[in-house]
This record gives C-alpha cells, structure tokens and sequence, in this order.
C-alpha cells in the first residue's frame, strides 16, 4: 500500500505541473484578446489590405505596451508578466503560425584576414582561403580546419606561424610555434565570434519583437538558426540577423549640465501642447506631458541615477520616447553634439543589486563635425575579466593597440580633467547603438592602452562584456545559407488538419483498445490520456517549439504508447489461457513484459537521440517530441497503467476482463510452421530488393531542395483549369534559364517550384531577384492581375496567385544536409547492432537484426523511388523523409525486439525442443501482439496520410509503408536470419530453475 500511495503522489505532482503550465494560457490569453479587440477599434473605418495592415501593427503596438505589465501574481510567491509567461508556454513553430526561418553562418574567411594582420595579403594565405572556401561547399569540415588542410597543400615548406605572429589579437606565438598549436588557437577564436555572433544575434532577435523565437546555434559546424514565428517583414528581419556589431567610445553629457533637463521639460511642453513657461524643478515634476509621463527623469521622487543617466523607462515606452524626442521641432531643442542613447540592460540597483525593470537614457557627447565616435573597436586587442583587489566586484581589463591606446589617453584624460567647471566626465561604451556602461575615470588620463572598467556586474555579465569590447564590430560577417517562409493562412490550415488527426487518431486507438481489451483497454485509454497531458505539459516546460513534424510525433506516440500495454494485456491473455488466476496471470503478465518494453523503447530512444544530434531544426523538435513521448509512454503504461488496474481489482475482490466475446481467441493457439516457409519469404523479399535496386539506379529519387539547394517555394495559382506542372515547366524555363522542378502538390492549383537559380548569390537582395522572375514568369503563364507585393506577402486576404511558403537551401548546408543524413543512418544501425548484442550476449541476434533493418531501408527507399510522379503526392526525399526512415528503424525493431525476447525466454522454458520449434512457438506466441502493436500505430499513422495535409503526406506514408515491411521483416527475415546464421542459438538462459520447473509443470 505504501507503494500505491507513493504512486498517487507522484500522480497528483506531475498532473499539477503540467496542469500548472497550460493555466499560464489563461492571463496571456485575455491579454491578446484584448490586443485584438484594440487592433479591430483601431481599423473599424478601414478596408482590405489597409484594414489587415493596421490589425496587425496595432495588434503588436498593444502587446508590446503589455509586455512588462504584470499580469499574473500570485501572492507571496511570484508576480508575471505577459513576456514571462509566454516564455514558458509551448510555442507553434513557422509551419504553424507561418514566419520565417533562417540558418546563417559565421564567415570565419573575415576573421582569418583580420588575424593575420599585415601579413593579410600574402601569396599563400590568400590562395589557401580562397580554396578553403571552395572545400567547404563538398566537405562537413569546419572552415578554420579546412583553412589549415589548404595551407599546408599550397605551402608545405611554411609554418603557420610565418601569418599570425604579428597578430595582435593572437597572443604567444612566434616563430617556434608549431602549426597544431596555431591552429588550436585559430579555433579558440574563431568559437568566441560565433558564440559572441549567437548572443548578439538572440538579444536583437528579442528587440524585433518576434513572440516566442527559437534561436540555436550548432558550435560543431558554425551554424545558427533562427525561428521568427509570426514575422511578416522578411527584408527587416534579414538586416536585423546580418548587421554587424558596432563598438564605439563616447565623451558624456551630465543630466545636470545647462540646457538638459530644461530642453526636455520644454520638449515635453510641446509635445502636451501648452506654451506656458512654468518651471518644473527636476525633483518635483507637474503638468507633465506624453514624454515625461513616460520618461522618469534622473533626481524624480529622490531617486538618483549615475549622472550621464538624464532619465529611466520601462522597456515598452522606450520606442515612444524615441520616436518623440526624433521628431525635428524637439530635436532643435537640444544642443547639436547630443546624442541620447538607451542602456543594454534594465538598470539595477547598486544596494540590492536587482534589475529595476527600467532602462537608462544617457546623453553622449559627439564630435564636431563629424558622426564617428573618438574610438570604436578596432583598436581594441583584448579583454578579459578580472576583480577588485580590495572589493572583489568583478571587473574588465581592456588593452588596446598603439594608436588606440594614443587615442585612449587623450579621451580619458580629457574626460578627467573635467569641463570649465571642472566637473570630471565619464565614457560611455556602447556597442550597436546601446550604451553597455558609463564608467568614470578615477586616475587621470590612462596611458599604454590599457584600462580597467568597474560597473554593476556580476562575473558572468564582466566575462560577456570582455569577449564584446575584445571582439568589438564582428571580424566575422553572417550569411543566410538556408531560409524558409510559411505564410499564415498555410499555418492556420497546418493547425486545423494537424488537430483534426490528432483528434482521430486518438479516437480510432480509444475505440480499438476498449473493443479488443475490455476493461483492459479502458485503463489504456486512461493512461493514454495522461500520457498526452504529460507530453503536453514536458514540452511547455521545456520550451519547446512545436512544428508539424512535432504534432506528427505526438500522433506517432499515440499509437506507439500503446505498444506497451498490448505486450503487457496479451501476456495477460496467455496467463489466462494457461489456466492461472487473475491476480497471478496480472503479475505474471507485467513481469514477462518488462523486458520486451524496455528493449523496444531503448532502441527506439536510441535513433530519436542520433536523429536530434544530426538534425536541424523541425526535424530536432521531432525527435525530442519522440523522446518525450516514449519516456513518457512508458511511464504510464507500465506504472500507471498497473496502478490503475491494482486499484480496480482490489486484491481480487473485483474482476477485470482483458477480451470481449469477440476477441478472446482472436489470434490464440496459432500453430504455424515459420520457419519451414522461411525460403518462400527469402526469395519474397529478394524479389523485391531487386526491384528497389533497380528503380533507384534507373530512375532515381525526387530529391527536395534540402539535398540538391536551391529555392522552393509552394505557389497556389488563381484558378486557371488549364494550368499543369508541364506548362509551367516549360513557361518558366525562360525567365530562370533552366527548367525549374515544378510538381503539383494539391488540387487546388497549388505548387511546388524548386530552381537553382541564382543560388550562388549571397549579396544584398538575391532571394529579391529570384521572387521577381518568379512573378514575372508566372504572370506571363497565368495572365492573373495579382500585384509583386501582394504574391510576395501570402497574407490570405487576396484571392489572387501568391507564395504560401518559401525556402532556400545553399549549396554548404545542402551538402552538409546529405552528410549527416548518412551519419545518422550508419549511426542508429551502429547502436542498435550494439545494443541488441548486449542484450541477447550473441552476434548473431544483433546481425540478424541490422539485416531486416537495410531489407526495411531499401524496400522504403525502393517504394519512393517507383512511386514519385505518379503517387499523387510528393515523395520527395528530405529531412523528413530521412526522420520517417529512421523512426522506422526504431519502431522495426521493436517487434524484431519482441520476438527475440520471446526466443531467449523459450530456449531457457524447454531445452528438450528442437530449434526450429521454440522458433515457431516464439512466434506464434508473439504474433498476436506484433500485429497488434503494429495495427495500432498504422491506424493513426494513416489518419494522419489522409487527414494530415499535404505537407506531411511523403512522411506518413513512408512510416507507412516501413510498419508494413518492418512488421513482415521481424517475422520473415531477422529470425530466419538468426537461425540460419548459427546451429546453436540458445544464449546465456537468464531464466531461473524455478520458473523453468514451473513452466514445465
């Protein structure tokens, strides 16, 4: 009983965690409620695409003004606002929500140049970047490894350090230095930039005002991706991910200086609307108008702030206070070399040392006659972070270079020296715009270009800062390698179909189970639904992003979880038909399980696990959509599902059924002889190997822009009836100089256009080119009277041709793509061969196995390759396609897994029978529940190929057809195998004289 109650409790927890994460929906919910009630007063007068552009822009004005508003508090525990609620909510991916997806890597050729220094325009350093660059279009190596490989080829005879030992970035290395030790420091570097690129990347991605992005960088190949759900001005968010970093050193104004504060009291005046003269003193402010209503300035209400500092607001109301103060009849008020700038971060109070929620404005000092800072970053050689001797508050060591260290003396000891009043200055830092801190200078004018910077950090904010003043404007620029768009009408249709086949699926599965089970299966259901919140609410807590390859995991975890009680029920069953009591045949049946769940889950978790290490982005959040789900399944199926079902009998005081009328024999006492038509299925299977070999050297697969790069984009033409893939092939041809691919991918004249054109162009308004002759060609074809904006925007509003969704893969990542979608294959066979070895102590199992693994693969494969073209849906060969194949790697041997386990047992049960009989009785024992398990997952598999959407058609269906052959392989070709391989395939017997004596009796 103790170990019920134990259950109960971690039962209530958990559901009150999850439950707990999906209440954060309700304030957040009412909240945007309100956003679209404001938005909607805002275009009441308004039409068409006015209308929706003001929605929108009003819908996000009133969310960011709600952004730092608390909106739930919970008394003497926490108070949140919409922002930190929505960070903890489970976010809709692009294919969802529609938006924008960029993958961009770090151009480590720009740092090399700006490491070598003067030695940057050497024969052979040029010439070994330029071929670097050209490999790494063909190779998975990192570019600085690649880089070093090419040196070598072109200057055997030289020594890395012949480049680099006048670097003044690159410390410690001359002459002596070896080249691995070079190159070791080439790497530091080079992981610095694109970590420092990454932070910087995420913070401006957070300033766009994109709800939930998802930013991640990849450190092994360099690259980051960027999730922007909802954005809908592409070209914005693009200068946003390619600006580069700008580090600049600033003289400051004093909020206290003449013409300040009364510039801003009269700006206020204006703005309000009143010309009255009224003087507002500084620490008892009235009358105030729209901007010191928003603005607190520096000395209001007794509260001091660092004197460069003329005034703090919430984050929300900064945009409004700079757009007021731009305006030019305010502007004219203040002194011409003023600057006001925003801090980095929310300014935090210097006794409690806790973020105030308020950021500074400073007032920065410019230069005459000229919009350049006194120093910027490139004078800056390094930085690191130190502390205090005497306080211990952690501080920044800066060294610069000789000129800057010129230029550094002069600023700061012009700053000592203070104004005619001799008021001693500070110096502001700011990088990208934002003041990082202001800090005052102590000790007179610093001479030998060094310095130490003190101000309100911690160690890890003093190590951040470092890397950002040693880095200063990036060496390194960022360059978008692959891109995706998802318009929102695609998004709302990708959530509809999405839910309606989760909604099926789980109803097919709940009316099958209590069908087939009984009471039995009324506690599968249970534990199934639990299962669903559990995998719900772990996701929310995580943060996770879920996509349409995501919900396809769930559907798939559906039927899956499952799995484990139609292995733990038919057990059940058979201890029943064995003539054992209900209690007994329970226990039994949970303990003869465990091992065959335990298998079958492990492998599958194997392949999720290499499946997220190889995989990018939707693809990654599929496999930790499955990881959840199977841990979770298992959880449920084996500990709650056996709580429940302790808790209804009661000790036997009540009965519970496993089988209807109906299915009580339903696949029992099978006597089939496997093994004896084990040729038949040899020969089977051979034939249709053969014919998958054949088709794929002959015709090949349609391969998705993922592995050949190019651009894609799904186009959903006006309704022309005469409009097929071939006229279109044939009408573009012109405009992109080369036949595109173009396949029909719904009935309503929706398409897929994938083209090379102009892929090898990076520069600025490339994807701009290719849209352009995309529109062109098509409005030449169809005659429709659609604008470029609005085919471009795929708002939904218009009836016209237009874009639904847009990618774009370069040759780098397409290559890398193909690479580590073979790693990812040899990977998940590796481990499982491993695995099974460990488990059944012989290599012959573990062959027989990995065998029935590549019959799976090659048949999947050989079915794409006869079928594309004239399926009817597309059966590209892509990320996702290489996720279905190695979900079916995982779930095949799972019923592989079952049968195995079913042999060990028997050989250790009846050492008087001959092999080939355990084998058959292995199997006509297990056949029940390897079709079964099976069935089940087929049914929500095939909801979601029928109901799903053509966006996931290709991945359902090749999940499909591996069930199909997976199941048929466990049977006919991995235990065959087993047998054919050894005459003697009796393991280690873990199964105990006891049971084996009572078994026998």
């Amino acid at each position: 009983m103790q170990g019920k109650g134990l259950i109960k409790l971690i039962l209530v927890l958990l559901l009150l965690v999850c439950l707990f994460q999906f209440f954060y929906f309700i304030p957040t919910g009412r909240v945007e409620r309100d956003a679209d009630n404001f938005a909607q007063e805002m275009s009441a007068n308004l039409t068409g695409a006015d209308k929706a552009a003001v929605e929108k822009d009003a819908r996000a004005k009133y969310l960011d003004s709600m952004s730092s508003e608390t909106i739930l508090s919970i008394p003497l525990i926490a108070k949140y606002t919409y922002n930190d609620l929505k960070s903890q909510q489970l976010a809709l991916g692009l294919d969802l929500k529609g938006g924008m997806s960029s993958v961009l890597e770090v151009d480590l050729q720009e740092l090399l140049v700006a490491l070598a220094g003067r030695n940057a325009k050497d024969v052979d350093f040029v010439a070994a970047l330029e071929a670097a660059k050209k490999a790494q279009l063909t190779e998975q190596s990192d570019y600085v490894s690649l880089f070093v490989k090419e040196f070598r080829k072109i200057a055997p005879d030289r020594k890395l350090a012949t480049i680099f030992q006048q670097s003044e970035s690159l410390e410690d290395i001359n002459l002596d230095t070896s080249d691995g030790e070079v190159e070791k420091k080439l790497r530091e570097k080079a992981d610095q930039t694109v970590d420092l690129t990454y932070k910087m990347l995420k913070e401006r991605i957070d300033r766009l005002g994109v709800v939930q992005p998802n930013v991640s960088l990849d450190e092994n190949r360099d690259l980051i991706l960027v999730e922007m759900p909802g954005i809908d001005n592409p070209q914005r968010a693009r200068q946003y991910l390619s600006q580069s970093a700008k580090l600049e050193f600033w003289e400051t104004y004093r909020f206290t200086d003449n013409g300040i504060l009364s510039s801003l009291q009269e700006a206020d005046r204006r703005l309000k609307g009143i010309s009255d003269t009224t003087v507002v003193d500084s620490a008892s402010l009235s009358a105030v108008g729209p901007l010191l209503s928003a603005l607190q300035l520096n000395g209001q209400n007794g509260v001091q702030y660092p004197q460069t500092v003329v005034g703090v607001a919430d984050k929300n109301k900064r945009d409004l206070i700079s757009e007021m103060l731009k305006r030019p009849e305010i502007a004219n008020l203040f002194p011409k070399n003023l600057r006001l700038l925003w801090g980095y971060k929310p300014y935090q109070d210097p006794t409690t040392r806790n973020p105030t929620g308020q950021y500074e404005l400073y007032a920065i000092k410019t230069q005459p006659n000229t919009d350049n800072a006194p120093i910027d970053g490139d004078v800056v050689t390094s930085a690191g972070q130190t502390q205090d001797q005497i306080t211990g508050e952690p501080q920044v060591n800066l060294t610069m270079n000789a000129a800057g260290a010129k230029k550094w003396a002069e600023l700061t000891g012009k700053a000592y020296n203070g104004n005619a009043e001799g008021n001693r200055r500070e110096i502001a830092i700011v990088l990208d715009d934002q003041v990082v801190t202001a800090p005052s200078v102590n000790t007179g004018a610093i001479t030998g270009g060094s310095s130490v910077i003190s101000g309100s950090f911690n160690v890890q904010e003093a190590i951040d800062l470092s890397n950002i003043l040693e880095v200063g404007k990036l060496p390194a620029k960022t360059k978008i390698i692959q891109e995706a768009q998802v318009g929102p009408t695609l998004g709302k249709q990708n959530i509809q179909k999405s839910t309606l086949s989760l909604v099926l699926g789980f109803l097919l599965v709940l009316g099958f189970m209590i069908f087939y089970y009984a009471k039995g299966g009324v506690v599968s259901v249970l534990a199934l639904l639990l299962n669903i919140i559990l995998i719900f609410g772990t996701l929310s807590s995580f943060g996770t992003v879920l996509t349409l390859p995501g919900i396809a995991g769930i559907v798939l975890t559906i039927g899956m979880a499952v799995d484990a009680n139609v292995i733990i029920f038919e057990r059940i069953r058979e201890e029943l038909r064995a003539g054992k009591t209900m209690l007994q045949s329970i226990s039994d049946g949970f303990t003869g399980s465990y091992s065959s769940i335990i298998d079958a889950n492990v492998t599958t978790i194997l392949t999720a696990i290499v499946l997220a290490y190889f995989g990018l982005g939707p693809i990654k959040g599929f496999a930790v959509v499955l990881i959840v789900g199977v841990i979770s399944s298992m959880f449920t199926a084996v500990v709650v599902g056996k709580f429940f079902i302790d808790s209804y009998v009661k000790d036997g005081e009540r009965k519970m059924s496993f089988w209807t009328g109906v299915s009580k024999e339903s696949l029992a006492n099978l006597n089939y002889d496997w093994v004896g038509k084990r040729k038949y299925a040899y020969m089977f299977s051979g034939i249709l190997i053969a014919a998958s070999l054949i088709s794929i050297a002959v015709r090949g697969f349609e391969l998705g822009v993922d592995f050949t790069g190019g651009y894609s984009y799904n186009v959903q033409l006006d309704g022309a009836a005469d409009i097929n893939s071939e006229k279109l092939r044939q009408g573009l041809k012109d405009v992109f100089g080369s036949v595109p691919v173009v396949k029909q991918i719904d009935a309503n004249n929706t398409f897929n256009i994938i083209t090379s054109y102009n892929i090898n162009d990076t520069g600025e308004g490339a994807d701009e080119k290719v849209s352009t002759k995309l529109y062109e060609g098509l409005k030449a074809i169809t005659g429709s009277n659609t604008t470029y904006e609005a085919f471009k925007n795929s708002s939904g509003t218009d009836t016209g041709s237009k874009i639904m969704s847009f990618s774009k893969v370069g040759p780098t990542i397409a290559d890398d793509i193909k690479k580590s979608s073979f790693y990812a294959g040899m990977f998940a066979l590796i481990l499982i061969f491993i695995y099974i070895f460990i488990r059944f102590s012989k290599w012959q199992y573990s062959m027989g196995a990995i065998i029935a693994l590549f019959h799976d693969t090659i048949i999947t494969l050989g079915i794409f390759s006869m079928l594309y073209g004239w399926a009817g849906f597309s059966l590209e060969i892509d990320q996702a396609f290489i996720a279905a194949i190695l979900t079916v790697i995982g779930y095949s041997i799972n019923d592989t897994v079952i049968v195995f386990d079913r042999i060990r047992e028997y050989f250790g049960l009846y050492p008087n029978k001959t092999k080939d009989e355990v084998i058959n009785d292995a199997i006509n024992q297990t056949f029940s529940r390897t079709t079964i398990t099976s069935m089940t997952t087929l049914f929500v598999v095939l909801v979601l190929f029928l109901f799903g959407g053509s966006s996931i058609k290709g991945f359902a269906f090749a999940i499909l057809v591996g069930i199909l052959v997976g199941t048929y392989s466990s049977i006919f070709v991995a235990t065959p195998i087993v047998r054919d391989l050894t005459d003697d395939i009796s393991i280690n017997k873990r199964v105990s004289p006891a049971k084996t004596a009572k078994a026998v009796s």
